[in-house]
């Protein structure tokens, strides 16, 4: 990486880092991450999947996706902000031909702003490209998680801001699969959920796979 483009992706790190980013709180498994890259390094080009616990869970990744290498780096609990601080850590490294991210729903549940995750999501886009300017970057629209209805208005405006985003330039995809997960109401379908009404059951990630699939080609 030229030292210009190597100065823009620490600025662009830096930012994301200031914005709502708990750095000290992942450490550990980030640092898992590392030891097992070097015991056992993966594919280059691939297609890497990082964010929160709906990255962590989606298990069945490799059978999902049997016509592209896979990796899974997601860190559950995680916000999009922690995402951005440890992009240069957890993506680049693996130098993908694509990312599939889905984060941002526990910033807005810990209070940020729809707008404040937009800016999060900026940043991480922003810090791929300064990087790896072909890398294509899909980003899974933010589920409407039933234990999170309190916070659906907010879901939905940081869907719309990043969709609008994706729409701007042809490296970038809007994964869209709300529609799919609401019932003739509007409501979430409740079958797409486990118990705790906030994580995926194996029908939701069967509903999210053929719509993600076309993006990765």
């Amino acid at each position: 990486m030229s030292l210009p483009r190597r100065l823009l992706l620490l600025a662009f790190l830096a930012a994301g880092a200031a914005a709502g980013a708990a750095p000290a709180k992942w450490a550990a498994s980030i640092d898992a991450f590392t030891r097992a890259d070097a015991a056992n390094p993966p594919p280059r080009e691939a297609v890497l999947f990082v964010g929160s616990s709906s990255i962590v869970r989606w298990k069945s990744l490799a059978r999902d996706f049997p016509d592209v290498p896979v990796i899974n780096r997601g860190f559950g609990g995680s916000g999009l902000a922690d995402s951005v601080h440890y992009l240069d850590r957890l993506v680049l490294p693996h130098q993908p031909r694509v990312v599939v991210l889905y984060a941002g729903e526990n910033d807005l549940q810990a209070g940020a702003t729809a707008e404040e995750v937009h800016a999060r999501f900026q940043a991480f886009r922003q810090g791929l490209h300064a990087a790896l300017p072909q890398t294509r970057l899909v980003f899974i629209a933010i589920k409407p998680s039933p234990s999170r209805a309190k916070i659906r208005a907010q879901i939905d405006r940081a869907n719309a801001l990043i969709a609008a985003t994706c729409r701007e330039d042809p490296r970038l995809a809007f994964a869209d699969v709300v529609p799919s997960m609401l019932d003739a109401a509007g409501q979430p379908r409740p079958e797409l959920f486990v118990a705790d009404r906030l994580h995926l059951s194996e029908a939701g990630y069967a509903l999210w796979r053929p719509i993600v699939a076309p993006l990765l080609r």
